[in-house]
């Protein structure tokens, strides 16, 4: 180690544009240190891990990593090599080991044939290898990648890669990554489209890792618990805070300037408040948790960048909205769940959470009409009308203009008994100004995300499905997705493994059991659900790949 920096920015700074991203920044950051980046959507913050990972030079300053320094690199939206297998492309990744093994194969294949004077030599060859193997653990290659591959929930290892989903390219790019095991991880959005028990496992992992990790990520309990330094880019600065998630909004809140007292008050209720989420002392005091939720909406009127997500509400509902009963349903002869009833009343959030292929966007197409059950039968109340955001954020065009796509160029929608401007619709969902006329293929993952939102959310439904809206979202504006769930009057029921956002929003618990091919119907939100099972003696992470397994 020739410096106890692993990178180092001077003066650096970064256009997009005429837009400024980072002025001036001056940073360095320590070997094993472990730093969440967050920042509004736009910020900059998937540019800065682009400079780090030496893939934008266009910047003034200087940025550079210490000498013999390996960086990994997790985009967003990962490419793989459509020639290769699953497994093909994740042995990409372990050039270096599997070259080792052939060489050492090949020395032990000669031996058969060879002199004495050849046997010296080889043994020599082959003594020298297996120090260089001993070396990078190499011996165990083939138990590691099994252990990745299925704590990350890859596809089956033989599937052709062109033919594999945004989500599961992801989880491919993502276990190659870790299998690298690089000086210094840079991991944008880690967590999407990862369930339970696999953000569980890389949770243990990063925890466990000796190199730097970076990472953005809008999952704010994995940020809590595997970030020691937060660095936010806020107003063009990038600013460092020794904290996690949790202590960083205290630390905000107390460098807001605040000068009444009702305001001092305020961050008093409000450390108070973190420090009950992060100790995780939940209880079924609703009005604690409401009392937290408006310390969270009155510090969005102190900052003027807040995002803004605005959900009309359509009809009003009767008592109930939906009713299930004892639906059954499978998939190419596999039992995705059975026997399930429950009824689910109005006003209701259900969080609906389970590992990847139980079910859970199957029984949003139940709903929907798009799918049937097996068996049983699910009741739609007549006053019901459905609005479905799915996770494909299909049918957009590249080409159309934000307002363009949102608007379908209509000078005025009509929400409920009043009209109102197209343009001030997509400014409640933060696409405000010169914003409304940027290129939909030049948004952010973010970005689309709140667009397909603001497309789909026009239609005045008083049951709305959420298949994972969380992806791609920054904290910013998850808090105000959070906000706008709350003062939404009808039904919504949400697939999310964002436990933070569970515990916000969530009236209700629906979990998918793959093992048990069965779903557990709860009152409450996650963590409530969770204390419950730890009760009963089960867990709500429990399978075989929840087990924790190093890579080595």
């Amino acid at each position: 180690m020739t410096s106890q920096f692993i990178f180092v920015m001077k003066k650096l700074s970064k256009a997009v544009g005429n837009k400024i991203l980072i002025q001036d920044t001056w940073l360095s950051f320590l070997y094993g240190a472990k730093i969440g980046i967050i920042g509004s959507n736009g910020a900059g913050k998937s540019t800065l891990m682009k400079i780090i990972a030496g893939l934008d030079k266009e910047f003034e300053g200087e940025a550079w990593p210490d000498k013999n320094v390996k960086i990994g690199y997790l985009p967003q939206e990962p490419q793989l090599d459509s020639s290769k297998t699953v497994l093909e492309n994740v042995m990409m990744g372990l050039k270096e080991k599997t070259e080792l093994l052939k060489q050492f194969d090949q020395i032990s294949q000669k031996f058969s044939n060879a002199s004495p004077e050849e046997i010296e030599s080889l043994l020599e060859q082959q003594t020298l290898l297996q120090e260089q193997i001993d070396a990078v653990n190499g011996w165990n290659l083939e138990h590691e990648v099994s252990v990745a591959m299925n704590a990350l929930s890859c596809p089956e290892k033989n599937k052709d890669t062109t033919i594999l989903s945004g989500g599961e390219k992801r989880r491919v790019a993502l276990c190659k990554l870790l299998l690298q095991k690089p000086d210094m991880l840079l991991l944008d959005e880690p967590t999407n489209h990862l369930d339970a028990q696999s953000v569980a496992w890389l949770e243990h992992y990063l925890k466990e890792y000796t190199g730097t990790v970076i990472l953005v990520t809008h999952d704010r309990y994995f940020l809590d618990n595997i970030a020691h330094w937060i660095l936010e880019i806020d107003n063009k600065k990038c600013v460092p805070w020794e904290s996690n998630y949790s202590s960083w909004l205290e630390k905000k809140y107390n460098n807001l300037g605040m000068e009444k007292q009702r305001q001092k008050d305020l961050a008093k209720q409000i450390k108070r408040e973190l420090q009950w989420i992060t100790e995780g002392k939940h209880t079924k005091n609703k009005a604690r948790v409401k009392a937290y939720d408006q310390l969270l909406a009155q510090k969005q009127t102190i900052s003027d960048t807040t995002s803004q997500i605005f959900i009309p509400n359509g009809p009003k509902l009767g008592k109930v909205a939906i009713r299930v009963n004892d639906i059954s349903k499978s998939f190419q002869n596999d039992i995705l769940f059975q026997n399930f009833s429950c009824t689910i009343p109005s006003n209701a959030v259900v969080g609906i959470i389970g590992p990847n292929g139980a079910g859970k966007s199957t029984f949003l197409n139940l709903i929907t009409g798009t799918e049937v059950s097996d068996t049983g039968e699910i009741e739609i109340e007549k006053s019901v009308s459905i609005g479905f955001v799915n996770q494909l954020r299909d049918n957009i065009q590249d080409e159309n203009t934000v307002w363009e796509e949102i608007s379908e160029q209509l000078e005025e929608i009509q929400l409920g008994d009043r009209k109102i401007k197209t343009r001030a619709y997509c400014s409640m969902f933060n696409f405000k100004g010169d914003v409304q006329q940027k290129k939909v293929k030049d948004l952010s993952g973010g970005e689309r995300n709140r667009l397909h939102m603001a497309k789909l959310l026009k239609k005045e439904a008083n049951v709305i499905l959420l298949d994972e809206p969380s992806n791609d979202l920054d904290i910013e504006t998850l808090r105000s997705l959070e906000t706008a769930i709350e003062q939404f009057t009808g039904t919504m029921l949400v697939v999310s493994h964002d436990r933070w956002f569970l515990d916000r929003v969530a009236t209700h618990i629906m979990d998918f059991d793959k093992e048990e091919k069965q779903i557990r119907w709860f009152e409450g939100n996650y963590t409530e659900y969770k204390t419950y099972l730890d009760k009963i003696g089960k867990d709500v992470s429990i399978s075989k790949k929840s087990i924790y397994k190093k890579l080595h």
